[in-house]
């Protein structure tokens, strides 16, 4: 008994093992109200392919090639060099970063997107990919901005007066 309660004693529980860290592998940055960029961080695989899932339902491809394969996506810039616009009817967006060692055709992911569109989260493990592949979930709410979103510029005067 003594021998029992000596390695109980020692013993950790599960409940003490901290989970493990989120790996980030992509940043979304907002450059208007409705419009957004996607930037990998460092030490991701070199392909990449973007889409979203709105509350409505719509699932977007951003990344379209003519080949339609992931793209090359370099650490610390925008993906494809460029802000994506995220329609403010559609509502809040989740946007899938897949990354990749090798290019990998986009169709395939979007069908596999629209087959499991009814679940809340969706992993990597879910894709039946070739490869090499790591996924990101990230979230984008766009906002209206007045006569800015409607498609005009807005133009302040400053009429000089103190």
């Amino acid at each position: 008994m003594l021998t029992v309660m000596a390695l109980g004693a020692g013993s950790v529980s599960c409940d003490d093992a901290k989970p493990p860290a989120k790996v980030v592998r992509a940043l979304v940055k907002r450059t208007g109200p409705a419009t957004m960029e996607i930037i990998p961080v460092e030490g991701q695989l070199p392909y990449c392919m973007l889409f979203t899932t709105s509350e409505k339902g719509v699932i977007r491809q951003l990344t379209l090639t003519r080949d339609n394969r992931s793209i090359r996506c370099d650490a610390n810039r925008p993906v494809a060099n460029t802000s994506f616009r995220v329609p403010v009817k559609e509502g809040k967006v989740r946007v899938y970063v897949f990354f990749s060692d090798e290019p990998v055709q986009t169709a395939w992911v979007a069908r596999q997107l629209y087959e499991l569109r009814d679940r809340e989260r969706i992993t990597a493990m879910d894709m039946r990919l070739p490869g090499r592949l790591f996924m990101e979930t990230l979230e984008f709410t766009p906002e209206t901005g007045g006569v800015a979103d409607a498609g005009t510029r807005a133009l302040s005067v400053d009429s000089g007066a103190r």
